[in-house]
């Protein structure tokens, strides 16, 4: 998916998160900018889709144990399944990116620190769409 937030044709054929860098300033955002340079001391330059790092160190994370009140939509005849959220340090771009981590790794998984890497996950689907998205796993990490 070239022009969103994430490729499976990056480098290698491997799976990446896509941001943009300013060509004056070289910050890097994501999620990506197309309009303008985010730097507020940039004058502004062009802006260049990149492949953000695969791999970076758990910055924060946290668990969500409750159901998200309205406009969060969920089937609440479908028990609340809680998921873990990753706060990722991408020490290349200088930046912390935020996701959650695959179904079964939990906080007790996690540490300050630790590797992760960033794969394809699927968030939600029915049966004409399939909604992806990314998940950060601790690197050697089967699943």
């Amino acid at each position: 998916m070239v022009g969103g937030w994430f490729t499976e044709s990056g480098p290698g054929g491997e799976f990446r998160l896509l941001g943009t860098q300013c060509s004056a300033c070289t910050s890097v955002f994501f999620p990506r900018e197309d309009a303008f340079c985010r730097n507020p001391a940039c004058p502004g330059g062009e802006l260049a889709e990149v492949p953000l790092s695969r791999r970076g160190r758990v910055w924060s994370y946290t668990d969500g144990r409750y159901r998200p009140p309205a406009p969060y939509v969920s089937d609440p005849e479908v028990p609340w399944e809680p998921y873990t959220l990753v706060a990722v340090e991408l020490a290349a771009e200088r930046m912390v990116v935020l996701g959650q981590a695959p179904p079964g790794v939990t906080v007790a998984d996690l540490a300050v620190g630790m590797e992760v890497e960033v794969v394809p996950g699927v968030l939600d689907g029915d049966a004409g769409t399939t909604w992806t998205t990314w998940w950060f796993k601790p690197v050697g990490v089967d699943g």
